[in-house]
């Protein structure tokens, strides 16, 4: 039994010496930073003071913008490659969504080039518009902006890119913002599930007024963070049957109780 306890207490001390070790090693050691990418930011409040210039040449802020869930988006107006057909996915899904753009939710496509104006903005939004009703379309919004206030709200979002000639490297991502400027959520890629995205906006509806439904799709589902979509979580599901179920025998039990 002494043997035992002695090869255990051994086997306890080279774990304890080993994760020390790696401490060690692992103390002072700071990851480089990415030059492209998304280091995400979930559950921060983006400068909402910061302004911009809209497609009609207003000089608008953040603030006065977000009043409801938004997707946020980063571009820039002369892309050769992500980012039209970012901006065509989120068209797509805008159209494929029970959603409607301007009441349930907003989007701001923001451009991180100084040198685009609201004139290249406008120019920009009617080829991506189209496809949704002329009284939706107010609800997307083209901003253009200072390199002061761009540097803050890509900071702030977490968004990494960076010069290449007269291009930019930069990564593809929409952001969801809820009524608050909170940033709840990040959704990667091209092209958009409806269902995801629609998901996305129910979270960040959290603190408003939401439809009974969208309460119950909520509770179902949740984000699943390593392959970025949402899932059904069915333990939730089994359990909310079970307890159904276990509440009707026992009505039941007791119904025949007071027969008898």
């Amino acid at each position: 039994m002494n043997m035992k306890n002695s090869v255990l207490s051994a086997i306890l001390l080279l774990l304890i010496v080993q994760a020390s070790g790696q401490e060690l090693k692992t103390a002072g050691y700071k990851q480089k930073e990415i030059e492209v990418g998304v280091i995400e930011q979930l559950g921060d409040t983006i400068p909402l003071d910061l302004w911009f210039y809209n497609e009609e040449n207003e000089q608008v802020t953040l603030r006065s913008l977000i009043d409801r869930p938004t997707i946020m988006c980063f571009v820039y107006f002369d892309c050769p490659n992500l980012c039209s057909p970012l901006m065509d996915g989120v068209a797509d899904v805008v159209g494929k969504m029970d959603m409607t753009l301007g009441n349930e939710y907003k989007i701001i496509t923001i451009s991180f080039n100084t040198s685009d104006t609201p004139e290249k903005a406008r120019e920009k939004k009617k080829n991506f518009v189209q496809r949704i009703s002329k009284e939706n379309q107010k609800g997307w919004i083209y901003l253009t902006g200072t390199q002061e206030n761009i540097s803050a709200i890509t900071a702030a979002a977490g968004y990494k890119y960076t010069p290449q000639g007269l291009d930019f490297a930069h990564p593809s991502v929409i952001m969801v913002l809820s009524p608050a400027g909170k940033i709840t959520r990040y959704l990667y890629g091209l092209t958009y599930l409806p269902f995801d995205v629609k998901m996305a906006i129910i979270e960040a509806q959290k603190g408003i007024a939401r439809p009974t439904a969208n309460r119950i799709l909520e509770y179902c589902f949740a984000y699943n963070p390593a392959s970025k979509t949402y899932t059904l979580q069915m333990t939730r599901i089994v359990g909310v049957i079970t307890i159904f179920f276990l509440v009707l025998i026992m009505v039941i039990l007791l119904v025949r109780r007071r027969k008898k």
